[in-house]
């Protein structure tokens, strides 16, 4: 008769698994280090939501590296992966795949040919230059992993990532991701224009060579592993209590009263769970085993950001949601 594991040898399992987890973290931050010079907020928000298994928006001018931080890192997951150039006359079809009719023993049949969503990390360059239906087509597949081809559900992963790119400069021909779709990605990370110092590292680094001497070195094994332990993170009826606080507060009625006039909605319950997830993984990506209120607040900008719906009058007066959050955290 077999033996249950004791208390002590899970204890120790789940530090060794946080020992991994942390020792990934400084190795993909290093490879990509060595591709993307900067930006290290950017990489390390990218890397807690690829722990807590959410999906992210990067924003951002062009010629930024958005599209090459995240071809970067699927190279160093050995995980299959996908490049999708949203444009106008993109089609749904183009995304999910079709059916089509193949002649075999049985006679002319219809088959699915699946499209490149079915990779399991997908790379959906300039989202918003896609018209409304076809941005339409990746709402079962980001919020449910799954794709529904005539009457056949198909499911995505696990891990299923999509990490798309947004240009907020050159609008014309460009459609506005829908709420319900901004608010299936976990984060929104916007990248910042490079300082001196680094617009000077940046001189001497070729991107191609150095991104064809990236190796993958995280298993989709080893990721889900992670990804069962960041779940796993207890956080403490105070830091919880905190969360939900902070979420309430991004409502119109509880918004300071400065804000009042500009906020239309406030944070759904799906903004609480993500901001939950990407504290856990957050909280994992430094090897430690509970979440902290620091945790919560570290991430609650790229969390929230593109969860708050402001109105017109906040565009014309150059009121963000950043600004929002950042006087709900300063008075928390």
């Amino acid at each position: 008769m077999s033996e249950r594991p004791s208390a002590a040898s899970s204890a120790a399992d789940v530090e060794r698994t946080a020992g991994e987890v942390r020792a990934a973290v400084l190795d993909l931050r290093a490879d990509i280090g060595r591709v993307i010079v900067g930006q290290r907020e950017i990489v390390d928000a990218l890397l807690c939501a690829l722990l807590a298994g959410g999906h992210v928006l990067l924003e951002g001018v062009p010629g930024l590296g958005k599209t090459l931080l995240v071809k970067t890192l699927g190279r160093a997951l050995a995980l299959s992966a996908a490049r999708i150039q949203f444009t106008p006359d993109l089609m749904p079809a183009d995304i999910l795949g079709t059916q089509v009719l193949q002649n075999t023993a049985e006679g002319p049949t219809l088959v699915h040919q699946r499209g490149p969503i079915f990779h399991q990390l997908v790379l959906a360059d300039e989202i918003n230059r896609a018209n409304p239906r076809t941005q339409a087509a990746l709402l079962e597949a980001m919020a449910e992993r799954q794709v529904t081809i005539g009457q056949v559900t198909h499911a995505l992963g696990p891990p299923f990532f999509v990490m798309a790119t947004e240009n907020p400069i050159d609008m014309e021909g460009t459609y506005p991701l829908p709420e319900a779709q901004a608010d299936r990605f976990l984060m929104k990370l916007r990248v910042p224009r490079p300082d001196r110092d680094t617009l000077l590292g940046i001189l001497d680094v070729e991107p191609g060579e150095r991104l064809a001497q990236v190796e993958p070195r995280v298993t989709r094994e080893a990721l889900l592993r992670w990804q069962a332990h960041v779940r796993s993170l207890p956080a403490a009826d105070a830091v919880r209590d905190a969360l939900v606080e902070l979420v309430l507060r991004t409502h119109p009625e509880r918004v300071p009263d400065r804000f009042r006039p500009y906020v239309q909605l406030g944070v759904s319950p799906r903004g609480a769970q993500a901001l939950l997830a990407a504290a856990r993984a957050r909280a994992a990506s430094a090897g430690r085993l509970q979440v902290a209120l620091e945790d919560v607040r570290a991430v609650a900008p790229d969390v929230l950001r593109h969860r708050i719906l402001l109105n017109f009058a906040a565009r014309a007066e150059g009121v963000t949601a950043d600004a929002v959050i950042g006087a709900l955290l300063g008075a928390s």
